[in-house]
């Protein structure tokens, strides 16, 4: 690789060990929050600020700079990254397909059709920060192939995940402004100003119209990020990431993660299909469907480990792809509009991601012992 395309991949990488720090602080202080350590989570959340509450601010439009990011992130990695080659890309996606397929198969296997059914998809993302974070923890013992081949794998979750919220969890349909965010899209790809600021009272414009279409209004980020030039691109998502890493992601977590464990919440989750269903989709299916899909793949010659990975890292990497977190609480919220259903969900992601994370640690760790 050229230092074009390292230079921007080691700077994202590290920012998304560090950023997955910043999370876990987030986490820790929603659930310190929620639970006691002072009052008024949800009451705070949902404060009316405008034409949203504080809850919708951040999962709405400061999410919608998070997504920006990873579309930035997905088009530099197809056009000059590692997904440039069908070849070194078709590995990854067979082993992300297979992260995202048993994980669902899983989930509506436990819940059965039952009221938590709604979730199918909370189990099928990556969360890379976190996923990255553990990685780091482990130095230099982890190869940089290996980092980079979890990198490819949670991008192309991303992707599918992308395109389930964007398909699955949006409201009713307003035909003229989803139009009008067809239009915008269609400008933001044909013009090519010189200068960031049109770009910017667009991206503003195509969220508004999205917002008010049906479809949740995040996807104008990803939208925006897939359709910018790549030079463009690599500006804006090198000005954007620290605060997507260290602000808004953790600012996320906080106004999501707190969950009040009191008033039998926990008593409620042990006994739930839903957050069973979510804890064995991230823990089992990510492992299982990431590892045997990649083994499956090299058998039929279908592509080629990156550089450094043996194949005994493959399972320590699909447990580390169980980590869904951030993508996984946001999916959460657009699922259910239950209270209780939220909270089971939830706890299913918190345990799940936090079994998952230790669990990669410890097979990666006893690989490298060996």
């Amino acid at each position: 690789m050229n230092q074009r395309v390292v230079g921007p991949l080691v700077e994202f990488l590290r920012e998304e060990a560090a950023g997955g720090i910043a999370v876990l602080v987030g986490t820790l202080f929603a659930l310190a929050w929620a639970n006691g350590w002072g009052d008024g989570y949800e009451a705070f959340w949902h404060r009316e600020l405008g034409p949203l509450d504080l809850h919708h601010w951040v999962n709405d439009a400061l999410m919608a700079v998070f997504f920006l990011v990873v579309g930035l992130e997905i088009k530099r990695e197809l056009v000059i990254g590692e997904l440039r080659d069908r070849r070194a890309a078709a590995l990854p996606a067979i082993a992300a397909v297979g992260g995202v397929a048993l994980p669902i198969a899983l989930f509506a296997l436990v819940t059965a059709g039952g009221e938590g059914a709604a979730g199918w998809a909370i189990p099928a993302a990556t969360d890379i920060a976190f996923a990255i974070g553990v990685l780091a923890l482990l130095g230099d013992r982890v190869s940089t192939g290996a980092r980079l081949f979890l990198l490819a794998i949670a991008i192309v979750d991303d992707i599918v995940a992308i395109a389930i919220i964007a398909v699955f969890y949006s409201d009713e349909l307003a035909l003229a402004w989803l139009g009008a965010a067809v239009a915008l899209a269609v400008v933001i790809w044909a013009w090519r100003p010189a200068r960031v600021a049109p770009y910017v009272v667009l991206a503003i414009a195509l969220w508004i119209a999205v917002h008010e279409s049906g479809v949740h209004a995040t996807i104008a980020g990803v939208v925006v990020g897939l359709l910018l030039p790549v030079r463009l691109g690599e500006r804006i998502e090198h000005t954007l990431h620290p605060y997507s890493a260290f602000v808004i992601v953790p600012l996320f977590a906080l106004a999501n993660a707190g969950v009040d464990f009191g008033g039998g919440v926990l008593g409620d989750a042990a006994g739930s299909r839903l957050t069973l269903a979510v804890f064995v989709g991230l823990v089992v299916g990510k492992l299982v469907g990431v590892t045997g899909a990649t083994l499956l793949a090299l058998r039929r010659h279908w592509g080629a480990l990156p550089e450094g990975v043996a194949r005994s890292e493959l399972a320590g990497l699909g447990a580390l792809a169980g980590i869904g977190f951030t993508v996984s609480l946001f999916i959460a919220d657009l699922a259910f509009d239950d209270e209780r259903l939220v909270n089971e969900a939830k706890v299913g992601i918190i345990a799940g991601s936090l079994v998952g994370g230790v669990l990669g640690a410890v097979l990666l760790a006893r690989r490298v012992a060996r």
